[in-house]
């Protein structure tokens, strides 16, 4: 599609959806909900990933989604990569069922450019380039934050796209626990318990997760057999409010995540194993209205291995020591941040590691109707020097309702180690760096929102994998090839009509090579997702319909994906005083389609939760 045809096409998607604004989305971003704060007093939550320190959502610039536990618990979904591929700007691809080899791309960037936390604590593969999204446990979740846009300039180098921050619950009011079983076709079961509490200075939390299926043929042409996996999964959280002033955390998480793959071998059992642990430590002191200090130690661990063959094992370790200071004078914030991270690879013959020292600074002005946000860091690499990010966001609430925004920001993203000392590696790569501008409109009118949001992030230095030569393998090398453009154009809104809640989100997207000139592999460059639900009589009803354009399969554009369409349903009800039942059904059509060549999605689920809260 060429720029005035996209244009066009904008043009006409934008007309569209302004007439129809009896559309919703359930996550909006800050700036549509800054225009409905009169309104809906709801709006009086705290974002934390946006400035990396609590924040009202009426004062947040950034385009944030949140998603909270009721969500989470309605979504049925899987995997938090499924639930993620709901929200607007996310897409999914992913080789084979839940556990396999998944990406997720936010604004049409590639997976490695959206900075990932759980609790705070940095979750990275040095091997793959960015999280591992098929060991992240979604059952113990309890919110998610996500940032679209580049933000380096607040976390450092990775977060050129965006950044996606996971909560697990935190314990409040007296013990409460819980227990949960489903099932589902394909042999597919969930076992979960757990508690959570206060009780004076000391809250808690524990949980505890099984997940297993037998999966259904992800590979027909290649191994015919069923591919099912097995999860187990535990997350921990212990805060002690030391006094009025003091408080201490520590979390922690695990997933030990087995799925099978259809290999190169018929006839093999092949199995991927993946597992991951976080753990972080942090102490929060306010030492006076105005001033308040944030330390925070922690540290991640990832581990992949193939078997039986070929053999391949990975390791990756990311360790983080975070020291913030922020200062409040009226309509005033100061941010003063000191950050170190350090990471290290064992993947033979790796065995490397390296770190990263940054001093960040922001500012922050809200009054009337202005809004601004400043945002300044420096890092220095231990191997590519000094690499100094910037952002700037300004918001105007020029009528009753409505607000515009405007931000523009640079990011980078350093090679991994096994770009740089594989066999597929050059040691001289180049860090990947993108600028980022965009410009937004919002308007919000008691249960009405409406927003658009227009992009454009520019990425020199992309590293490619390219022809052999450079490198020892005779197979291919990575190098920097490629410049990209990731533009596009998000449109969401809601409405309440007769007590159903509507949503929508349409985006119109063009994330191109400007080297080749083709658009990058496995993204559509149109994605609508519908969605709608009430209440009857005791029973909350809903539905979702997800349409996807053809995507190309290379990065030559030679081999296409075609398109799809979904519906999936779902139903919950209180069936007695504790206990809650779910049931839903995903692609009810049965729609054959596929996320990557070769691997057909799952067809039609269904799947039937029954859980007991000791409230």
């Amino acid at each position: 599609m060429n720029r005035l045809n996209m244009g066009r096409a904008c043009a006409r998607a934008g007309l569209s959806l302004v007439a129809m604004a009896s559309l919703s989305a359930w996550a909006q971003s800050g700036a549509e909900r800054l225009a409905l704060a009169a309104a809906a007093p709801r709006l009086s939550e705290v974002v934390v990933t946006a400035v990396r320190a609590p924040q009202p959502l009426t004062d947040v610039l950034a385009d944030v989604t949140l998603i909270d536990r009721d969500q989470i618990a309605q979504s049925g979904a899987v995997t938090i990569a499924d639930l993620l591929a709901r929200q607007p700007g996310v897409e999914l691809s992913r080789s084979g069922g839940p556990g396999t080899a998944t990406s997720l791309f936010l604004r049409g960037a590639e997976t490695r450019f959206t900075a990932v936390y759980i609790d705070g604590v940095r979750v990275d593969s040095q091997s793959t380039g960015g999280a591992p999204w098929e060991a992240i446990a979604l059952g113990q979740v309890e919110r998610i934050e996500i940032v679209r846009g580049p933000a380096a300039a607040v976390y450092g180098s990775d977060a050129v796209a965006g950044v996606v921050q996971i909560f697990t619950r935190q314990g409040d009011g007296p013990f409460t626990p819980y227990v949960g079983i489903g099932a589902g076709n394909r042999r597919t079961g969930k076992l979960e318990a757990g508690f959570s509490g206060k009780q004076g200075a000391l809250d808690y939390s524990l949980g505890l997760q099984r997940d297993m299926s037998r999966g259904h043929d992800s590979h027909p042409g290649s191994n015919p057999d069923r591919d099912g996996y097995r999860q187990t999964a535990a997350s921990g959280r212990i805060g002690l409010r030391l006094n009025e002033a003091h408080r201490v955390d520590l979390t922690g998480t695990y997933t030990d995540m087995d799925a099978q793959y259809d290999g190169f071998l018929p006839g093999l059992d092949d199995h991927g194993l993946n597992r991951l642990a976080t753990l972080g430590a942090s102490w929060t002191a306010q030492w006076s209205p105005a001033y308040s200090t944030r330390l925070s130690v922690s540290e991640s661990q990832q581990r992949y291995e193939m078997v039986p063959t070929p053999p391949y094992l990975s390791r990756t370790r990311l360790r983080n020591y975070l020291l913030q200071n922020q200062w409040k004078e009226g309509a005033h914030t100061f941010t003063g941040t000191l950050e170190r991270r350090e990471d290290h690879l064992v993947n033979a013959p790796i065995d490397q590691g390296r770190h990263q020292d940054g001093l960040a600074l922001g500012y922050g002005y809200v009054a009337g109707a202005h809004t601004v946000q400043l945002n300044l860091r420096h890092d220095r690499d231990s191997e590519f020097g000094g690499q100094t990010t910037g952002g700037v966001a300004y918001g105007f609430a020029f009528a009753p309702g409505w607000r515009a925004t405007a931000a523009a920001g640079t990011a980078f993203r350093v090679p991994t180690l096994y770009q740089r000392f594989s066999e597929y590696g050059q040691p001289a790569l180049l860090p990947e760096k993108g600028r980022n501008v965009e410009i937004g409109l919002h308007w919000g009118q008691a249960a009405s929102r409406l927003g658009v949001t227009l992009y454009r992030n520019r990425v020199s230095n992309l590293i490619n994998f390219g022809a052999p030569g450079a490198c020892l393998s005779p197979f291919g090398c990575f190098e920097n090839a490629g410049k990209a453009r990731l533009q596009g154009l998000t449109f969401m809104a809601a409405h309440q009509v007769a007590g159903v809640n509507l949503s929508a989100s349409l985006d119109l997207q063009q994330p191109k090579n400007l080297a080749t000139g083709t658009l990058l592999a496995r993204r559509a460059q149109r994605l609508l997702k519908l969605a709608a639900d009430t209440r009857v009589a005791q029973w909350r009803l809903g539905a979702e319909w997800h349409l996807a354009s053809h995507r190309w399969e290379n990065a030559a554009n030679t081999s296409r994906l075609g398109g799809y369409g979904l519906v999936n349903l779902y139903a919950s009800t209180t069936v007695a005083r504790q206990w809650d039942v779910l049931v839903r059904v995903d692609n009810v059509g049965d729609r054959s389609y596929q996320l990557a060549q070769g691997y057909p999605a799952l067809p039609r689920s269904f799947f039937v939760g029954l859980r007991w809260t000791g409230r």
